[in-house]
């Protein structure tokens, strides 16, 4: 598998950190670009959630039929694939002339993000010298939730201090998505072709009986966590405008860098924390974390918004984290591919679908009602968890 390595191991694990990252990158600058392209093009609010949620239609859709395809034909014809869709993607919204240009710029963002993150978690690791494979496992990590994070503060400080900054943001993605392809290509190859290429993009979505307590206490706070990342990335830069009558990009993109980039911490340093444990703590989190949200909206306070929201990233973060460890030890090898794609699904189900409902319910009842009603559905999902969990400790 080495014998066409070209670069050393270090600059491959280095150079396909930056290619993963940039993926996430750019999901996460669309959070505060999301609410410029509303002010140039003047767009109704259902249209800036439906912008927002198709790329979770896109994720979830590449990732079923996709997400395994690199243990068949190799991490590199995937890789490459995924990023030149990306590349794709980040053109789209470079030229876009309007908000469909944005939506289909989403969709494609979504499949190229879904594509590549099995393949690139995987290649990280594989990449690594032998002294780092923790390094590479938590890159996997980091550069997914911290790219989502970085890329939203990013795009929204070039927002505020730049009237070019779609322009630039996009014009460094697509540098950045550049010279993690070259790195990729000329990377080791660290999975062989394996048979059954074409029978792995049939998705398999099961939960075995073994794992199905735990599946359902888990999926109602794992579903809840999902809605608030929603929550932070696709309304809370839009209240910044819309409810407490400011005019920031810098606002924009810190709603939503606060709450990925403090569930990256959390990620990181819950790994050691029994499971259960963790699980109990991101669900009270999340609870006070939705409460924080809901009050700093109804009381016309951005700190206490924020607060909730970072709160809120803590219950992500202990919460998501918690879910795979406590389901996917109970399903045998052979069937976790299949537990890890009902996770997808009800996850990027909650991240997409609840918002472009709440976009619809918007001219209906107003924006601060129809965002409080979906941060009530997220807690009340979450206290389903909390007594689910509470009957299986009983057991």
């Amino acid at each position: 598998m080495n014998a066409h390595r070209t670069l050393p191991a270090g600059v491959a694990l280095a150079g396909s950190a930056v290619a993963f990252t940039s993926l996430y990158l750019a999901a996460g600058s669309l959070t505060p670009l999301l609410v410029l392209y509303r002010q140039q093009w003047q767009f109704a609010p259902s249209m800036l959630t439906l912008a927002f949620a198709v790329y979770a239609a896109g994720f979830l859709v590449a990732a079923l039929t996709l997400g395994s395809l690199s243990d068949h034909l190799g991490r590199r014809p995937v890789l490459i694939g995924a990023l030149v869709v990306q590349l794709a993607s980040n053109v789209v919204f470079l030229v876009a002339p309007d908000v469909g240009w944005v939506i289909a710029g989403r969709i494609i963002q979504g499949v190229a993000s879904g594509a590549a993150t099995a393949a690139f978690t995987a290649a990280l690791v594989e990449l690594a010298p032998a002294h780092l494979k923790r390094l590479g496992s938590i890159l996997g990590s980091v550069c997914l939730t911290g790219g989502l994070a970085a890329g939203s503060l990013l795009a929204g400080l070039a927002a505020q201090l730049s009237p070019s900054a779609t322009t630039i943001v996009f014009g460094i993605l697509i540098a950045l998505t550049v010279v993690g392809g070259v790195t990729v290509l000329l990377s080791p190859e660290t999975m062989p072709r394996n048979p059954g290429a074409a029978r792995s993009l049939l998705p398999r979505v099961t939960v075995p009986q073994a794992a199905r307590a735990e599946f359902a206490a888990a999926a109602p706070v794992a579903a809840a966590v999902w809605m608030l990342a929603g929550l932070s990335g696709g309304l809370a830069p839009s209240l910044i405008r819309s409810v407490f009558a400011l005019d920031s990009g810098f606002l924009n993109g810190l709603t939503g860098f606060i709450a990925p980039a403090v569930s990256t911490v959390i990620g990181l340093s819950f790994a050691k924390v029994d499971p259960r444990r963790a699980m109990t703590i991101g669900i009270w989190a999340s609870i006070v974390g939705a409460v924080g949200i809901i009050a700093g909206v109804l009381l016309g306070s951005l700190p206490l918004m924020i607060a909730g929201q970072a709160v809120a990233g803590v219950g992500f973060g202990a919460a998501f984290t918690a879910t795979l460890r406590l389901v996917l030890p109970l399903a045998e090898p052979q069937k976790r591919a299949g537990v890890v794609a009902a996770i997808y699904v009800v996850s990027y189900v909650a991240f997409g679908l609840p918002i472009v409902v709440e976009g619809q319910l918007v001219g209906v009842v107003g924006e601060i009602p129809a965002v409080v009603g979906y941060t009530v559905l997220a807690v009340a999902l979450t206290v389903v968890s909390l007594i689910a969990q509470a009957r299986l400790k009983r057991r």
